[in-house]
């Protein structure tokens, strides 16, 4: 159990730090559409798409990881100052009864959507643009599997600080607080 938990963590972490790379390309490539425009007085519509293509790859592509290091925004003042086992109970039913359910559901209603998307291999509306679009609708099937999984490596964590494995329960103290 503990080296799938471990392999789950660290195939959504190298996936998100490759991503996090994204936010130096959307900086970048933003900078030079600007100086295009305004120095030259040329416009890119594949540059100016790509920067969308990498937003989205970099947030649907990332959230795991965030959610693996515990990076997502959580508004719950009595999580902060929980017991670690009711914190690893509350992170249990909460991968159980909301998270996984919901990457189903998202695989469910996006899977005709991006086969459809792939079926004509969609491409920008625009000739110069992208000719990639399902590619970057694929990232929502893999978003959908990667939070699926990592919702995995919760419950199988908070199994573990459940039935007092010391390491867990660590990983619970520090969880919410900053």
């Amino acid at each position: 159990m503990r080296a799938l938990m471990k392999l789950i963590n660290s195939l959504n972490g190298g996936i998100g730090r490759t991503c996090a790379w994204l936010t130096l390309g959307i900086v970048l490539v933003q900078f030079i559409v600007v100086v295009m425009r305004y120095v030259f007085g040329l416009g890119s519509i594949w540059m100016q798409e790509s920067i969308t293509y990498m937003h989205g790859f970099m947030f649907m592509l990332a959230a795991a990881y965030t959610l693996s290091v515990d990076g997502h925004v959580r508004v719950d003042i009595f999580y902060r100052d929980a017991h670690p086992r009711k914190k690893a109970m509350v992170d249990l039913l909460g991968s159980i009864f909301l998270l996984l359910p919901m990457c189903i559901t998202i695989l469910y209603v996006s899977w005709d959507y991006v086969a459809a998307s792939w079926a004509i291999l969609e491409g920008s509306q625009e000739t110069s643009g992208i000719q990639g679009r399902y590619l970057l609708k694929s990232a929502i099937i893999a978003f959908a599997v990667m939070m699926a999984l990592q919702a995995v490596a919760i419950i199988m964590k908070s199994l573990l600080a459940l039935n007092g494995d010391k390491a867990a329960l660590k990983s619970f103290q520090t969880a919410g607080v900053e």
